[in-house]
């Protein structure tokens, strides 16, 4: 039976940043990106600061390879609608941060932006998906590419090799069958297990390093303590759906009656809704989850929930 490892989200934000287990990282990058990736440096910038707080549901890291490009790995666990909008400033902020001043827009560096999602995004049945940007002509349906004199002075091929390009891994929409080595590291993403068979760049590494018997006994507490809130936060946010839902239905039904079938039902169920919302952000509120948090989780506004 497959050993059960330390949860990536918890790895990337403790273990992967030493230099010792940048071959993990390097390792996942290259199945993903389809090339070669040697991890040049771990850097710092205003959007990756690690934060004091175990709890904190956003992960994320930033790395240097080789070639000088700059590749942004997030882990998020909770449900965040403007998540797509997060990822475009994220990219947008690091262009900026490392472009000097007075430096030419020729020195742009190329930006990856891994996503590493175990909440629905947006709709899609997928679990591995690609942006990059593809100019199109409007009449002559043509692609707009780069001249030779470009192609030379700037050593690319092809103008999306300049904008930032994006990869979203919806893990939970993941089969669990493996059929090459990049589903191999989802599988890994997914369950926390690699399997003997596994011969993914870089899992042969993580298999050893990212044992829990590996840790220090220090490092081990503060792991079981990080998957048992892991487990509260969703145990909360399963329970609080299923009042929501079910104090929503019986709301529904009773609007339905009174203001008939069709009108009734439309409206109790918007009103369901609503105090599905209410109901979870009353539990979230009990259980000392801040405001912004819920904000984010219920939609409603920052007074709504202070008036709970």
């Amino acid at each position: 039976m497959p050993q059960t490892h330390i949860r990536f989200d918890w790895a990337i934000k403790k273990l992967l940043r030493n230099k010792a287990n940048h071959v993990v990282l390097a390792g996942f990058l290259s199945e993903l990106l389809g090339k070669q990736i040697k991890i040049q440096s771990i850097l710092e910038s205003e959007s990756n600061q690690q934060a004091q707080d175990d709890k904190l549901n956003r992960v994320d890291i930033l790395a240097e390879n080789d070639q000088g490009e700059l590749i942004l790995i997030e882990v998020q666990n909770s449900t965040e609608q403007d998540y797509f909008h997060r990822m475009l400033y994220g990219t947008a902020k690091l262009i900026t941060e490392f472009l000097e001043k007075g430096e030419p827009y020729g020195k742009v560096k190329k930006v990856y932006s891994v996503n590493v999602v175990y909440f629905s995004l947006g709709q899609g049945d997928d679990y591995i998906y690609q942006g990059k940007l593809d100019f199109r002509g409007l009449h002559l349906e043509d692609r707009l590419g780069l001249s030779i004199k470009q192609q030379q002075l700037f050593n690319i091929q092809e103008v999306y090799e300049i904008f930032p390009e994006y990869y979203v891994i919806k893990v939970n929409n993941f089969n669990d069958v493996a059929k090459n080595t990049l589903d191999e590291w989802i599988y890994f993403l997914k369950r926390s297990q690699i399997k003997e068979e596994f011969t993914a760049l870089g899992l042969a590494e993580a298999k050893e390093n990212l044992l829990v018997d590996s840790l220090s006994e220090e490092e081990r507490a503060n792991y079981l303590r990080f998957m048992e809130n892991r487990r509260y936060e969703i145990s909360i946010i399963e329970s609080s759906r299923s009042e929501g839902r079910l104090d929503g239905l019986a709301e529904g039904r009773q609007q339905g009656i009174k203001e008939g079938i069709e009108q009734g039902i439309k409206e109790g169920i918007e009103q369901g809704k609503q105090l599905q919302n209410i109901n979870i952000a009353r539990t979230f509120k009990l259980k000392g989850i801040d405001i912004e948090t819920i904000a984010e989780a219920t939609g409603l506004s920052r007074t709504e929930i202070e008036e709970l």
